[in-house]
Order: structure tokens, then sequence, then C-alpha cells
């Protein structure tokens, strides 16, 4: 730890998890609205209101690129609190929106603002905590963000029933206006004026350049890259198998905490053991298994089981997904910021904007590849996991021949 945190450990773990939950509540809140602005703004073409999900995501995903390095010239908070402006200002466009257009773009605009505070947070974390004990600090984040996509559907069906879709804007703009008021009352700057890199052009591919040159960060950017391609995937077609295939649409928001609630419990697992068995073989072992259990909810479906047995062994699945997030993503961002903690906004940036990016647009063919079946996600999921294991095994010999 290079100082001591200005906060209570558990309150600067809460106050890092509402930032990061900025996302998540972003996205799963919206799912049960997306029939509603089908059918308002795109009737002739229902999946269209499925890009209300991946322009968020593209926008985050640009705006990854942008966030590290503006805070390590002008300091973490206020590129928070600006990027906090953006979003606000995405939010209410989407609000006054009559278009689908419209409501797109402002959803990019949301993506943008809403990378400051994913991205910045971990840079924060960096400030203060280093290798085991960072991802220890991450893994309890992760537990009580966790919270927040449980509740997040429940919570857009309820505004729904109370006002329609639009009123999900609204909550945006209160949740973020709730997190950076905590931040910037709560939380000192992290970055003192001494330890910051001027913004220029050489100065940050000098940086990208150093990241790339430590073979694990590379092999921890790929296999990190893989874990949100198969998040995103699984994001993206769990409404249409619950509508299409199974016929549970009025109750998808409880199935959805519920899985939910049950994968936060990965995230505790993770902070009793990393400290003993270390990140990279923790990663390991989570997505070994999810090979396996992907690889049989494929043959269990080929193999002709249907109805309600068939929906509770796709539940299993589906909650096992979410389950290994919290045993590899905070491990893999641990790992990929180790070496770089004197340029740790800039590394934020770059990793999670190539794994947000990439990641995304592995995920949209499979997500196009929806046939009224659950096989198209099975068998993205299980490829994308097995390609993963496989980056971190080789990282593994890397290190022991002395080449990380």
């Amino acid at each position: 730890m290079s100082r001591s945190a200005p906060l209570s450990r558990a309150e600067f773990i809460a106050l890092l998890a509402m930032l990061f939950a900025t996302v998540a509540f972003s996205i799963d809140s919206m799912l049960p609205a997306l029939p509603e602005i089908a059918a308002q703004l795109s009737p002739d073409n229902v999946n269209r209101a499925q890009l209300v999900l991946t322009s968020f995501v593209l926008g985050m995903g640009v705006g990854t690129f942008f966030t590290g390095p503006l805070s390590d010239r002008f300091g973490r908070k206020p590129v928070i609190l600006v990027g906090t402006g953006l979003y606000i200002t995405g939010a209410f466009l989407a609000y006054i929106a009559q278009g689908l257009e419209l409501v797109l773009a402002a959803r990019v605009i949301q993506g943008l603002g809403a990378a400051a505070p994913r991205v910045v947070g971990l840079a924060i974390v960096r400030d203060l905590y280093s290798g085991r004990e960072m991802a220890r600090i991450m893994s309890f984040a992760m537990m009580v963000f966790t919270l927040v996509p449980a509740v997040a559907p429940l919570m857009g069906s309820w505004i729904i029933a109370l006002s329609d879709w639009r009123g999900i804007f609204i909550a945006f703009i209160l949740f973020a206006l709730f997190s950076s008021g905590w931040l910037a009352l709560r939380q000192s700057e992290t970055l003192p004026p001494e330890s910051r890199r001027p913004l220029h052009l050489g100065t940050l591919w000098a940086s990208v350049k150093e990241m790339f040159s430590h073979p694990t960060v590379r092999y921890s950017i790929m296999a990190q890259t893989l874990c949100f391609a198969l998040l995103f995937m699984a994001i993206s077609l769990i409404q249409p198998i619950f509508f299409d295939v199974f016929g549970k649409g009025d109750s998808f928001p409880y199935w959805f905490a519920g899985m939910a609630l049950v994968s936060g419990s990965a995230s505790l697992l993770n902070a009793a053991l990393v400290m003993r068995f270390g990140m990279r073989s923790l990663a390991s072992l989570a997505l070994g298994v999810q090979v396996g259990l992907s690889l049989a909810m494929t043959a269990i479906w080929l193999v002709g089981l249907r109805g309600d047995p068939m929906f509770y062994v796709f539940l299993f699945w589906m909650t096992s997904v979410f389950f290994q997030t919290g045993l590899t993503l905070g491990n893999l961002n641990a790992i990929t910021m180790e070496p770089l903690g004197h340029i740790a906004g800039t590394a934020a940036s770059v990793s999670g904007g190539v794994a947000t990016v990439i990641g995304a647009g592995i995920a949209a063919p499979v997500g196009l590849a929806f046939n009224g079946t659950p096989l198209p996600l099975s068998i993205g999921i299980a490829v994308a996991a097995a390609i993963a294991w496989g980056a971190l095994q080789y990282m593994r010999r890397l290190e022991d021949r002395g080449f990380a």
C-alpha cells in the first residue's frame, strides 16, 4: 500500500462500488424497457431496440481510452466529476428524445461519461493499493457492486410501472448525482500534483509501449477481453432467451435478481482466497470450470431436454457465467495494473478500452446469431472461456521461464 486511504476501508469500498456500478445500472435497468422502446420508437424493426445497450457500450469503450490519461494529467476527482456531468447530459437528452436515433446518440454520450468512474475508479484503487491487497479490495467492491445488477432490472420494471421507460433516465441522473456528490465531499484527491504526467502524444505513446512490453500485461488484457466478450454475450442474449425460448418474460427481473445475488458471492469467495492462492490461479480455475459447464449446457440441449427441466439447467449455467466474472475480472485487472502503478490512469484506460471495444466486437456476432435456442450463447461462451484459459496458462509458462 503506497499511502493511507482518507476514508475507512468500508466506506472506500462502498464508494468504489457505487462508481463501478454506474455501468451495470446503466445497462441492466434498461432490459425491461426494451419491449416498450421497440413498440414506441421502432415498431417496424423491434430488434433495433437492443442498440440501446450496444450504443452505451460503444460510447463507454471509446471514452475509456481517454479518461485515464486525462486523470494522469489533471487528477482523479476532476475527471470523474466532468465525466459524470457528461453522463447526466446524455441521460437528459435520452429522456426528451422523440426518436430512436436521438436515444442512441444520447446513450453514446452517456457511455462516454460513464467511462470516467469506471476507469478512474480503478486508478484510484491502484494509487492506494497494490498486488493481492488491491485484488482483495476489488473483490469486496465487486461484491457490493453485484447488488446493483441484482436490483436494476427490478427497479427498471417498477419505474416503468409508475411512469414509462423514460423515467429510467431520471433514475440515472439521480444515481449519478448521488455517487459524484459522495466522491466530491468525502474522497480526497489520490494523485498529488507532483505525480501527474503531461498530456503529450509522445508521452502517451511511450506509456502504451511500456504497457505492452510486459508479457504478463499483454496476456492478462487478452484474457480480460475474452471475459468481457462472454459477459456481453450473456447480457445481450439473456432477455430474448428468457422471453422467446422459455416464455419467462414476466418473471425475468426476479430470476435475474436471484442470479446476480448468488453470483455476488463469488467476489466474497475471491476476497477470502486470493491472498492465499493468487490472482492467476483463481482466474484460471474459474475459466476452466466455465469451459466444462458451457460444453455440458450445449450437450444437454442437443440431446433434446426441453421445458422446465431445461430452463433450470439454463438458469444454473447462466448463474455460473456471472459467478465466474467475480473470480476473473477483478483478478485480471489487478494482474494488469501491478507493474504499472506509475502510469495507472493510462494503463486503466488502455486495458479497459481494448477489453471493452474488442470484447463487444466479439460478442456482437454471437448476439446476431440468435436462432431461438441457447446454442449460439453456450458455444460462444465455451470458446471465449477456453481461449482466455489458454492465455493464462501461457502467461504462467512465461513467468516460470523468467520472461514475464
